[in-house]
């Protein structure tokens, strides 16, 4: 069985997106190629990384990928999920090819105010909303 190819983008490649990448991987890895990319790469969120640890997930040595890269190269995908919320909805990019074309919007922890405990919180939300998203999706 041929696997499918899934890529998923939100803005910066530093969240969202990595956790989805990393929670279809672990689940469903055999099934499908997983990448995740941005529209202006950023750097790998800490609050992400944290969460994701907790729960075994270490993503800490993943790097943040630009969207535009993966065009050039000419990649090709079965599914593109754009993964950004509605505030950034009209910045979340499109892939050209792209076989189907889904979006999921999850808020972004990089906007979260508050204390580090508090933004840590509203991002375990962010990652157990999308850890849910990956486990229906599959199905």
């Amino acid at each position: 069985m041929d696997r499918k190819k899934v890529l998923f983008i939100c803005v910066h490649n530093s969240g969202r997106s990595q956790m989805a990448e990393a929670f279809l991987k672990q689940m469903a890895g055999d099934r499908f190629e997983v990448e995740s990319a941005g529209l202006e790469p950023g750097a790998l969120n800490p609050l992400i990384v944290e969460v994701m640890k907790e729960i075994g997930i270490d993503i800490s040595q993943n790097k943040t990928k630009s969207v535009f890269d993966f065009y050039r190269q000419g990649k090709q995908y079965d599914y593109v999920i754009t993964v950004c919320g509605q505030s950034q909805a009209a910045k979340c990019p499109v892939f050209p090819g792209a076989v189907q074309q889904l979006h999921w919007g999850f808020d972004d922890p990089s906007a979260f105010k508050g204390s580090w405990q508090e933004k840590l919180e509203k991002t375990r939300q962010v990652r157990d909303e999308i850890k849910q998203k990956i486990k229906e999706w599959i199905k």
